[in-house]
């Protein structure tokens, strides 16, 4: 589904400066190099500007005028949410009708606010509450006692277990688990005894959680995701972890159990941290890094085990120079045994 606005009625909705004919019509958006005079693009990386210049678009969202003289265009300070917005406009994601599909099973004791859609063969069990205007998709399963706020998107096949908590205008994508079973096991003479998880997993506003990401419950207590987080595809949060408000897990990351992450945290893609560590607030672990103790706040973390980026390239830098340090080590006992 698309829409078609005249640059000026875009301009206004979005806030930005127009530069340009208000008069041309936009109705998709598309990258520099595949756009038409029909298309909205963006420029965001100044290093695009040649490319910007060669662009066939009918506006170009920039930061700066100067990048693209000669175009029809949209400035604003943050051109990337510019984007966002425009995509939002002119590329709006359709919304399934209000109801129950004929297929769903919706427990007579869960409660259903203004709105809510229920798609094809989901089920929502017995105790459940769903917010106002929350779609939940075709396949999704709610267990027993789970609360769902306002505006939420539960996209097909997402698994929410027992007593689990979503709450307002989260977005859980295709494939999701909440609640499954922490790992807990006791270990005694080889035998592996499992520890029953009881908690529950609280996920507080604004959180959008990637396809087939796993959160699982506590053992005792919560888990839990703080507000305006962002989770990425295939990411692990082990059980009674705790993760600040805005914080960012890209793609693989992996959290052992009862971890706590500070506000604003970034992991990068593939980073893992052990159990039972303390994360500061707004630190950043770089891809691939491997997390085994504490990291004070504001800390740019790199490498195994992690440590200070810049300890982690001086490191590399003088495991470069262990070849070369070897043959010169060679060199000066070759000298010292013709001396003997």
């Amino acid at each position: 589904m698309t829409v078609e606005l005249s640059l000026a009625e875009l301009a206004g909705r979005l806030g930005a400066e127009l530069v340009g004919d208000g008069a041309v019509k936009v109705r998709g958006v598309r990258p520099l190099n595949e756009a038409g005079p029909s298309d909205l693009s963006f420029l965001h990386n100044p290093k695009y500007a040649a490319e910007a210049m060669r662009s066939k678009a009918g506006a170009i969202l920039v930061s700066n005028p100067e990048l693209a003289p000669g175009h029809n265009l949209l400035v604003m300070p943050q051109p990337y949410l510019g984007l966002a917005r425009a995509l939002e406009i002119l590329c709006p994601e359709p919304e399934p009708e209000p109801g129950v599909h004929p297929t769903a099973a919706v427990n007579p004791g869960a409660v259903l606010g203004e709105g809510v859609s229920v798609g094809a063969q989901a089920v929502v069990g017995p105790g459940c509450s769903v917010g106002a205007g929350t779609v939940i998709g075709a396949g999704v399963v709610l267990g027993p006692d789970v609360t769902i706020g306002e505006g939420c998107r539960i996209h097909p096949r997402v698994v929410v277990q027992r007593g689990c908590r979503i709450g307002n205008r989260c977005v859980l994508q295709p494939g999701v688990v909440i609640g499954g079973d922490g790992f807990g096991f006791a270990t005694v003479d080889g035998v592996h005894h499992k520890v029953p998880q009881v908690g529950i997993v609280v996920v507080e506003d604004d959180v959008e959680i990637g396809s087939n990401t796993c959160i699982d419950r506590a053992t005792l207590g919560e888990t839990r995701i703080g507000r305006g987080t962002k989770i990425d595809n295939l990411v692990q949060v082990a059980h009674n972890v705790q993760v600040g408000e805005g914080s960012l897990l890209v793609a693989q990351v992996g959290i052992s159990g009862s971890t706590s992450l500070g506000h604003h945290v970034i992991m990068a893609g593939q980073s893992g941290a052990a159990g039972h560590l303390k994360i500061g607030e707004r630190v950043i672990i770089g891809a691939k890094s491997a997390v085994i103790k504490d990291v004070d706040a504001g800390q740019f973390v790199t490498g195994f085990p992690a440590q200070p980026h810049r300890d982690w390239l001086k490191m590399n830098v003088r495991l470069r120079q262990l070849e070369k340090l070897e043959k010169r080590l060679s060199r000066l006992e070759a000298m010292l045994n013709e001396r003997r």
